[in-house]
């Protein structure tokens, strides 16, 4: 990618909607800093589903990473039980 095309693609997020982590707000543009801001999203509405399309997300990884383990996600979620992920 040239500079020319980096540039382009930091103005198109300007003209995004972002998801404040710390404030819990929605945002238009690159307004906080960017260990605060979740996406960029085409729309608010989409941007105010961050934090669940986050848990989503997050919770697939983690079964995808189990399986791929060998590890017993199932069982350990159903009996509370602590093993899994490095806890041998």
């Amino acid at each position: 990618m040239t500079s020319r095309e980096e540039g382009a693609d930091m103005s198109d997020c300007d003209h995004k909607y972002w998801y404040n982590s710390t404030t819990g707000e929605i945002e238009f543009g690159m307004i906080s800093p960017s260990i605060d801001r979740i996406g960029p999203f085409d729309t608010e509405a989409e941007a105010r589903r961050a934090p669940e399309v986050v848990k989503e997300r997050s919770r697939a990884w983690a079964e995808e990473e189990a399986v791929e383990q060998g590890w017993d996600v199932k069982g350990s979620q159903n009996t509370g039980d602590a093993k899994g992920q490095g806890a041998e």
